[in-house]
């Protein structure tokens, strides 16, 4: 039988920061890393921005030489069918088991499906392998139907029209960006898309997919209407895979509950990433989806496994960029909650999003660069002084 002294459930960046910090803390101890994704681990974000936008930047320069650098024996297209915490062992597809010494819940987060037919132009976007089937759809003048208006969403739509196709986003706030933006925020963030020519259904959602008569694909939206085109990226959002933890008997909330080293309920099993529900310094028990998060929290887990009593300390920031435009936020953005707006010229500004007491709970910075330990400072200080909020990012 296999066995690793580490073994890390899971693909992505968390296993590749995960696994580096192992190595950098325990030269000889074995890694073994099972990953259901068909890719070795890979930079995500590249997936909806640089690939489409730096001609410098190619498909060579999207994985991150996990195994090479660290000397993890990485297996992909493999699926972890349950964990048996007492034997301390996971039990693969096909039955194989596998031994580990302690072990890394790493699963990451799968997207929100539209129900309907299966269709290569069709696409829920979330892998390298989705974005590889895209680029080879794309064609100059392509029709591309996305739908939702979060940060995949987004960014694809602006990644499109950059590239020659006629983009119609389906979402359903009135406005673009209205459930994270203030107003003024979200009217200057749904302009930058109707100046590309990119064409909003603001206000609807999607039920259903669809392959039409004239085999378009398409959408059925909630009032009856249907959008075809050559392409359909729904970029919904993602839900947190758990079912493993459950499986385990491991304590699941909203995500997989850990405490400051990232440890489970079991001692043996640490979880890292999108799918853990952790003690933040700052912000409280959260769940966080971020790249930042996942990186963090990744490597925190790795020293914890090898020993380090350090807690993970780290609160994230999470980001996009559309069009050149790049904002960054720490904390929650609410726009029901009251807010201040630091609008420093037209291009850049500072949204505090406040709660009932006046706290900042939320930091939005528009344009803004090298501010997030500030906005971190913010909001563990609890600072109630306006003027003194207004002053306090610049």
């Amino acid at each position: 039988m296999t066995s690793y002294d580490y073994l890390i459930i899971g693909g992505g960046q968390v296993a590749d920061d995960a696994a580096r910090a192992l190595r950098e803390h325990d030269a000889d101890g074995t890694i073994g890393i099972v990953s259901s994704d068909e890719d070795a681990p890979y930079t995500r974000p590249a997936l909806t921005k640089k690939l489409w936008i730096d001609p410098d930047f190619g498909e060579d320069s999207v994985p991150l030489n996990t195994a090479e650098d660290t000397g993890a024996d990485l297996r992909v297209r493999t699926v972890v069918t349950a964990i048996d915490p007492p034997a301390k062992q996971v039990e693969l597809e096909g039955g194989e088991r596998i031994d580990y010494g302690k072990l890394l819940l790493a699963t990451g987060s799968e997207p929100r499906r539209l129900d309907g037919p299966e269709d290569e132009r069709i696409i829920h976007f979330r892998s390298f392998a989705d974005y590889r089937t895209l680029r080879h759809l794309m064609t100059e003048g392509a029709r591309a139907v996305v739908v939702g208006g979060g940060y995949i969403g987004a960014e694809v739509a602006a990644s499109l029209s950059l590239n020659g196709a006629h983009v119609t986003l389906v979402f359903p706030d009135d406005v673009l960006g209205a459930s994270q933006f203030p107003p003024s925020i979200a009217e200057r963030y749904q302009k930058l898309f109707t100046d590309h020519g990119v064409e909003l259904r603001p206000g609807r959602r999607a039920e259903a997919l669809t392959v039409q008569d004239d085999a378009d694909v398409g959408v059925t939206l909630d009032d009856g209407t249907a959008v075809g085109g050559d392409i359909v990226v729904v970029g919904l959002g993602a839900e947190p895979r758990l079912d493993l933890a459950r499986q385990a008997g491991l304590k699941v909330s909203e995500g997989v509950v850990v405490d400051e080293h990232l440890r489970t309920s079991d001692p043996s099993i640490w979880a890292a990433g999108d799918i853990i529900e952790y003690p933040d310094a700052i912000l409280g028990v959260t769940r966080i989806e971020h790249v930042d998060h996942a990186r963090e929290s990744g490597a925190a887990a790795g020293r914890s496994m090898t020993g380090s009593d350090a807690t993970y300390e780290h609160t994230p920031y999470f980001y996009s960029m559309v069009y050149g435009v790049r904002w960054e936020a720490v904390g929650t953005l609410d726009p029901s909650l009251e807010t201040l707006e630091v609008h420093h010229d037209t291009a850049h500004s500072v949204v505090y999003y406040l709660d009932d007491h006046g706290r900042p709970v939320g930091v939005l910075m528009w344009q803004i660069d090298g501010a997030r330990d500030a906005a971190r400072t913010v909001i563990a200080d609890a600072i109630t002084d306006r003027d003194l909020l207004r002053g306090s990012i610049g």
